[in-house]
C-alpha cells in the first residue's frame, strides 16, 4: 500500500512514525504511462510542499508496527473470535458465534474492512456494491533499487493498468521488496490461471518489467477486490465504524489506508463519551465524502472497457492535471490533504 504524507501525520501522532518508515520505501514521484511511452499521470510530491513524499510499505509491516504498539498499550488482543451479534447498542455487549458475550462496553469500533460483517449487524439493509474491477499482485525483489523513488503504472486504454511499487522490507535480512500489481475485471479472475500466456503479454506491453516478471509465479498472487460503501450513519448507539468498513472506495486515489489511520486518530482526539460519536463523523466526512466521489469519478478513467473515458483522461484530464495553476492542486488531493473544513492541528501534514 501508499502511505501519503496524510497516512504519516497520523502515524508521527501515534509514535509509529519512524518504526513505518524504518520499513518502508520512500515514494516521490507517481509515473503513469501508455505504452508507447507518454506520459499520462506525472504527480510529484514536492508540487506540494518541498520535501514531502509518500511511502510504499508492505501490509505485514504496517500491521505489525501497529500490532506491537497495540501489545505495547496493553491491548488485551483475542484473535479467531468471530462477532455475531452486538446486545444492546447503547451500553453494547458482543456475542461470538459460539455464544459467548463480552462487555458492556463504553464504545464498540467496527474496524473489519470493506467486506465487513459487523456493518450488517449495525445496518442490516446497507450495501456495499462490489466494484467490476479488482487486481492482483505480488511481491518481487529488487536488491539494485531499480524501480526506487516512483510509482510506475502503464495503461493501454483504461482496459489495462500494470504497475510497480517498492514497499522496503519486513525484516533487516529482506532485500527490498517492490509489489506488481495487474488490474483486471472481477469476473476475470478464475481465469487468471493461464500464466504463462499472460506474462508472455506483460513482457511485450512492458519490457522494463521483465526484472520483477522473471520472479513471479502462480501462487504468489493475492486478488484484491474493492466496494463502494456509502451510507448514513456509520454508527449505531455507542457503536460506530470507521475505515473502509464505513467509507470504503476503490484504489485509484491510493487513500484507503490513510483515511482509515485518521479515522482512528481523530476518533481518540475527538470522542470521550458515546454522545460524541455523531460529531465525530460529521467531521470526518469533510475528507472521507470528497476523497470519496473523486475516487468514485476517476475510476472508469483507469478501470473499466470504455473507449471515451481513456481518450477523455489522455486529452483532457492529464493536461489539466499538469496546468500550473492546477498542478499544486492535484498534489495535495494526493497528499491527502484536501478537506472541506481544517483539519485537527495535530493531523496536519
Amino acid at each position: 500500500m501508499l502511505l501519503q504524507p496524510s497516512g504519516l501525520a497520523a502515524l508521527r501522532r501515534l509514535g509509529l512514525h519512524e518504526a513505518v518508515l524504518a520499513r518502508g520505501a520512500r515514494i516521490d514521484h507517481l509515473d503513469g504511462r501508455d505504452l508507447s511511452g507518454r506520459a499520462i499521470m506525472d504527480m510529484r510530491y514536492s508540487r506540494w510542499r518541498t520535501g514531502a513524499f509518500g511511502v510504499g510499505v508492505q501490509r505485514s509491516s504496517l500491521f505489525g508496527v501497529l500490532h506491537d504498539a497495540a501489545l505495547d498499550a496493553g491491548v488485551d488482543l483475542q484473535a479467531g473470535t468471530a462477532i455475531a451479534a452486538v446486545d444492546d447498542f447503547d451500553a453494547p455487549r458482543l456475542r461470538d458465534a459460539q455464544g459467548r458475550t463480552y462487555g458492556p462496553f463504553d464504545l464498540v469500533v467496527a474496524a473489519d474492512g470493506s467486506a465487513s460483517r459487523l456493518r450488517s449487524i449495525i445496518h442490516p439493509r446497507v450495501r456495499a456494491t462490489v466494484y467490476p474491477w479488482g487486481a492482483v499482485w505480488a511481491n518481487a525483489e529488487d536488491p539494485d533499487g531499480q524501480y526506487a523513488g516512483r510509482l510506475h503504472q502503464r495503461y493501454d486504454a483504461a482496459s489495462v493498468m500494470i504497475g510497480i511499487l517498492p514497499v522496503g522490507r519486513d525484516s533487516a535480512r529482506q532485500p527490498p521488496q517492490v509489489s506488481f500489481f495487474w488490474s483486471l475485471p472481477v469476473s476475470g479472475m478464475d481465469a487468471f490461471d493461464a500464466f504463462e500466456p499472460w506474462r508472455d503479454r506483460v513482457a511485450r506491453m512492458w519490457p522494463e518489467a521483465q526484472p520483477v516478471l522473471s520472479q513471479l509465479t502462480p501462487q504468489g498472487f493475492s486478488r484484491a477486490i474493492y466496494r463502494d460503501v456509502s451510507f448514513g450513519r456509520w454508527h449505531r448507539g455507542a457503536v460506530v465504524m470507521i475505515g473502509d468498513a464505513a467509507h470504503g472506495t476503490s484504489p485509484q486515489l491510493g487513500q484507503g489506508a490513510n483515511l482509515a489511520l485518521l479515522d482512528g486518530v481523530e476518533l481518540a482526539e475527538r470522542v470521550e463519551r458515546p454522545t460524541q460519536v455523531a460529531g465525530y463523523q460529521f467531521a470526518r466526512r469533510l475528507q472521507t465524502a470528497p476523497y470519496q466521489l473523486l475516487s468514485r469519478l476517476l475510476t472508469p478513467l483507469f478501470q473499466s472497457s470504455s473507449r471515451f473515458w481513456p481518450w477523455f483522461r489522455n486529452h483532457i484530464f492529464a493536461p489539466l492535471s499538469q496546468a500550473p495553476g492546477l498542478r499544486g492542486h492535484a498534489a495535495s488531493v494526493l497528499a491527502g490533504s484536501f478537506r472541506l473544513g481544517p483539519s485537527p492541528k495535530a493531523l496536519r501534514p
